[in-house]
């Protein structure tokens, strides 16, 4: 039996029933706790074909017999114009002597609903960050 996927706006947001995170409607897994949503495999592929666009990790090492260090994630998106379009402390902490944190920010694209193919935007996208690590 083919189900087909329901149309959804581009952009359309919903609430993960598991982790409560915002994510897009039109995901079958939830990008930040990896519950599967629904089964839908028009929408399985879609989000199998996500591209990774941009990803940037980083190492804070504290140095060693120095007091404890507190720490804060924040993220921030703008807009073409260069208007703060939102911004969202993501994590605290602290580091203690000789403890080191990774951070990694990574922003998947998805192809339009109803492709899949190589050839779709996010794949041209994939090319501006070869060399990447999954």
């Amino acid at each position: 039996m083919n189900v087909a996927s329901r149309p959804v706006a581009a952009g359309k947001t919903r609430t993960c029933p598991h982790c409560k995170a915002t994510i897009l409607e039109s995901l079958s897994i939830c990008p930040g706790c990896l519950h599967h949503l629904r089964f839908d495999q028009e929408a399985a592929k879609r989000q199998v074909a996500a591209t990774s666009a941009l990803r940037v990790e980083g190492v804070i090492r504290h140095p060693p017999l120095q007091e404890p260090w507190e720490y804060f994630v924040v993220i921030a998106i703008r807009n073409d114009r260069g208007e703060e379009v939102t911004r969202q402390v993501v994590s605290v902490g602290a580091l203690q002597s000789t403890e080191k944190r990774t951070f990694a920010l990574s922003v998947e694209v998805l192809p339009p609903q109803g492709q899949v193919s190589p050839n779709t935007p996010a794949a041209a996208a994939g090319s501006l960050s070869a060399g990447r690590k999954r």
